[in-house]
């Protein structure tokens, strides 16, 4: 016999679980047994477009699919009507693994949600199982605060989360592609990605991620990395002059007693630059010049 039972995790993360129960507040209190369990038509059913998490591991989804064969679904996946078929609500991952075991249906609970609450209700489930990558987790909640209009402030409420945690998450967007990559697939880790956003020179970034996943380095090393590339000095464009530039800084510097640097672009625009390290050294060249303030 199929149980309905809301989410065993809702008791995981304390916030959390306070955030999703939230979403049912406006809900006519029924209770568990009293809520009507349907067998939907996969091919109904059709994922939730909210949903956060990119990618299911292939080897858990094969497993919970041999369960299925073997078991059936012992928790009803929650949809809501759309305009074609259902939506999933939560329990996609159900939802998948039915299919890979050729089922045909699936126990499902109808509820009427809106908009809103089905992109909260997809990040909330993902982050009390603990299955979306830092990147996913970052990318849901750039997705609620732009598609709900809600403040970091906001969004660390409904998801029980202090506003510095949704910050940090969401700093991660700011990643080049490559080190971003790195980040969904595992290869660095959230400490590691955090402190390469602490580079000063942002284009150095995805060369620095790579030596640190060759290397495996732990984030205290990563720390100081950074801090030692972010104290070196950027080394200086050597400028080449062409001759006569060169010759003509000679000749003033002769003729006025004084150090002379002519910068010129191509277009022939260019700036004169006349050093003097006193007043009695200015009045000197003024002289050569043939300057007179006085008049």
């Amino acid at each position: 016999m199929v149980r309905n039972s809301r989410n065993k995790d809702t008791k995981k993360h304390g916030g959390l679980g306070r955030g999703i129960e939230a979403l049912f507040e406006d809900e006519p209190q029924i209770e568990d047994n009293e809520e009507e369990i349907q067998d939907l038509n996969l091919s109904d059913i059709r994922p939730n477009p909210y949903q956060p998490r990119k990618n299911f591991d292939d080897k858990s989804l094969k497993e919970l699919a041999d369960s299925i064969k073997e078991n059936g679904v012992f928790q009803p996946i929650i949809v809501r009507k759309s305009v074609k078929g259902y939506e999933i609500i939560a329990g996609e991952r159900r939802f998948r693994a039915s299919k890979l075991a050729k089922k045909t249906t699936i126990p499902a609970i109808v509820r009427d949600f809106s908009e809103s609450q089905m992109m909260e209700v997809a990040v909330l489930e993902n982050l009390q199982r603990e299955d979306l990558t830092p990147l996913e987790e970052a990318q849901a909640y750039e997705m609620l605060q732009k598609n709900l209009g809600l403040t970091q402030e906001e969004v660390s409420k409904r998801m029980g989360k202090s506003r510095p945690y949704i910050a940090n998450y969401l700093r991660l967007l700011t990643l080049p592609n490559k080190t971003k990559h790195l980040l969904q697939h595992g290869e660095l880790s959230m400490g590691q990605a955090r402190t390469l956003l602490g580079l000063k020179n942002k284009d150095k970034i995805d060369e620095v991620a790579k030596q640190v996943v060759k290397e495996g380095m732990p984030v205290r090393k990563v720390e100081a990395l950074v801090a030692n590339l972010n104290s070196k000095k950027p080394r200086k464009k050597t400028v080449h002059k062409s001759p006569f530039i060169r010759a003509t800084e000679h000749q003033l510097a002769d003729k006025l007693g004084s150090t002379v640097n002519i910068s010129a672009s191509k277009k022939g625009s260019g700036h004169l630059s006349i050093g003097f390290s006193s007043t009695e050294e200015l009045n000197r060249i003024l002289d050569v010049l043939g300057v007179d303030l006085d008049e």
